[in-house]
């Protein structure tokens, strides 16, 4: 039952499983073929590169794509060194949360995540084999997204590299990907880090303004600058097993703790794409990696696994295998001078939660406007440390949460073993009890004290200033993320009136890009409560804390976090300066940038649901510098 592809080299809690070495590539897994890419030598003086990128990223994994596609949204070009010449090899990440795919919407690349990834919402826990718990993730009908797709890494990034492709046929050079790039060394100055890569044919320097690190677990860049990940390593040991099987079992997550057939162990399955199964298994304590590896040892388990399910009759294959050890460990700070960190060369995560690549993209997600700001000169350079600022608390907040998981997955201890074990013996009749063995799912992180957000007004609900504004259905077929599409803040104006004409240009001299949407009842003709699809809730203030006296106003960030809010329409001067606060400028300081004409343009849906009134700039397309 097994077969000739590649087996991952073990890796640690630091790095993650690590791919076969790309030579052993196989043409295809399932319906993905893989393509090697080439890349041309770019024009040298003495062995250097002229001129000074505005970004240079290490790393074109996911997070590289993802920050580079970013950056293009706001006008800045990019240069991707990726060390491989295709997209990921081996069993990586697979499970995309909500947010992540409402980040992949502004990428461009949701079209093509959506109709091959797996949608699910819940999952089932066994105790030896009686099922003692069944979860379900949030979901109702007013949601634009699942909470949870299952789609392979190389998916992933073969679509991030399509929405890639599809930039440069438009901008050309817009995002130049380098394969077969290798850092080699790196260097640090006042106005630039100088790069030695080296490529089949042959080695150069080049030069980058900013260089992000997104080179994974095993980041070059990191080890060059003397950097580690501090934080908790966990010995229990995890091997990972993809195969190819053709069952019709639903797509959620399945988990077996203590099954008759691995005893003293944990086995997690989940589906993904062309009948593609992940089966994770822990190893006990005394089992070799090795021995654990080897194909008669994976066929003997799969087959043995397959069996205690009911599947055993059906034919199947060996297509990837690697180990993993968990692991929660950051960088103290991700940015050092002019390098910054995201992803996995930023941090670790346990593999429990899906918290890896879904922090990975959140990362991007709150780099790449605060990095495009700072590179064209429009914003303060201490954007940048509340990128790392941010971040590091989310990784607290995501940590805590994957950590109480993997305890629960891998006790580190025969204390937390016993726990485990009286939690599973007795979760079959208390629910509250079976509430302990819930994987808790990743979910977006609020940025609590981010340096960026306006204090908030004392609205009675609603999301405060540094949670992601909730994708709130406006209509039929229509999302609050619909309006979200640009690259600037945005103002919400929710039963009450814009700002006035005179604030909105003052802001326009900070952000060109500032977009501003007012939500109204057509059936009142004046600004009052609306039913924003909060689950359980019969008006908006569910979801806005907006009073059917005032109203509500929020500020929010290009990554959707809410910058300020307030209740009812504003004082003058009061957005200008939440504004400048959240791109770190003094508020008496404006950037030269050319004013234009605001306009309002209505466009209506029908009665009793929510329209909405444009205010936006009519700035010219960002041009790419």
């Amino acid at each position: 039952m097994t077969s000739p592809f590649p087996t991952a080299r073990p890796g640690d809690a630091g790095t993650g499983p690590l791919p076969p070495v790309a030579g052993d590539m196989p043409p295809s897994v399932g319906a993905f073929h893989y393509t090697r890419y080439t890349s041309p030598m770019p024009a040298l003086v003495h062995g250097v590169e002229p001129g000074v990128h505005p970004v240079v990223i290490a790393g074109g994994g996911p997070v590289g794509m993802a920050l580079a596609l970013g950056l293009a949204n706001h006008g800045v070009r990019s240069v991707v060194l990726e060390l491989d010449d295709t997209v990921c090899v081996g069993s990586r990440a697979a499970c995309i949360s909500r947010r992540s795919l409402e980040i992949v919407e502004r990428l461009g690349a949701l079209p093509a995540f959506l109709a091959k990834g797996l949608p699910w919402t819940g999952g089932r826990s066994y105790y030896k084999t009686d099922e003692v718990f069944r979860f379900a993730m949030p979901h109702d009908d007013t949601q634009k997204l699942p909470p949870m797709i299952n789609l392979e890494q190389y998916y992933i990034e073969h679509y991030l590299l399509q929405e890639i492709e599809r930039r440069n046929a438009a901008t050309p050079g817009l995002i130049d990907v380098r394969w077969s790039t290798e850092v080699t060394a790196l260097t640090q100055h006042d106005d630039h880090v100088m790069l030695s890569v080296r490529q089949p044919a042959g080695a150069y320097q080049l030069r980058g303004a900013w260089l992000a690190a997104c080179d994974g677990g095993q980041s070059f860049v990191r080890k060059s600058l003397g950097l580690s990940l501090e934080g908790t390593a966990y010995e229990g040991r995890y091997v990972i097993i993809d195969i190819e099987l053709h069952s019709s079992h639903p797509t959620e997550r399945r988990a077996w703790f203590d099954p008759p057939w691995n005893p003293g162990s944990t086995v997690l399955m989940h589906r993904q794409p062309d009948d593609i199964w992940r089966i994770d298994y822990q190893l006990r304590e005394g089992q070799s990696t090795e021995d654990a590896l080897q194909p008669a040892a994976v066929a003997e388990f799969v087959q043995r696994h397959l069996d205690a399910i009911g599947e055993g009759h059906l034919p199947w294959h060996t297509v990837w295998t690697s180990v993993y050890r968990a692991g929660a460990m950051t960088l103290p700070s991700y940015r050092h001078d002019r390098v910054l960190f995201a992803g996995n060369a930023a941090h670790a995560m346990p593999i429990f939660g899906v918290r890896g690549l879904n922090s990975g993209f959140d990362d991007a997600d709150n780099l790449a406007w605060k990095l495009a700001r700072v590179a064209r000169g429009v914003a303060g350079t201490g954007l940048l440390d509340s990128y790392s600022g941010e971040r590091i608390a989310a990784f607290h907040v995501n940590a805590e949460n994957a950590m109480r998981s993997t305890e629960f997955m891998s006790p580190p201890s025969r204390g937390f073993d016993l726990l485990r074990e009286a939690a599973l013996s007795l979760s079959g009749r208390h629910r509250d009890i079976a509430n302990l063995i819930n994987p808790r799912q990743t979910q977006a992180v609020r940025y609590a004290a981010s340096p960026l957000s306006s204090d908030s007004d004392a609205l009675a609900a609603g999301p405060l200033p540094g949670e992601v504004m909730p994708n709130l259905k406006l209509g039929p077929d229509r999302h609050l993320s619909d309006l979200l599409q640009t690259p600037g803040f945005v103002v919400l104006a929710v039963g009450t009136e814009p700002p006035g004409s005179a604030e909105i240009e003052a802001c326009l001299r900070q952000d060109p890009h500032l977009s501003v949407h007012v939500l109204r009842r057509e059936d009142t003709g004046e600004p009052a409560l609306a039913a924003l699809g909060a689950a359980g809730a019969t008006g908006a203030s569910g979801a806005t804390g907006a009073s059917g006296a005032t109203g509500a106003t929020y500020l929010l960030r290009p990554d959707s976090h809410v910058a300020a809010r307030w209740s009812g329409r504003l004082a003058d001067g009061v957005l200008a300066q939440a504004l400048a606060r959240a791109l770190c400028l003094p508020a008496s300081t404006l950037p030269p940038e050319r004013l234009s004409p605001a306009t309002l343009s209505p466009a209506t849906l029908p009665p009793t649901t929510l329209s909405s009134s444009t205010l936006s700039s009519s700035t010219s397309p960002l041009e790419a510098s």
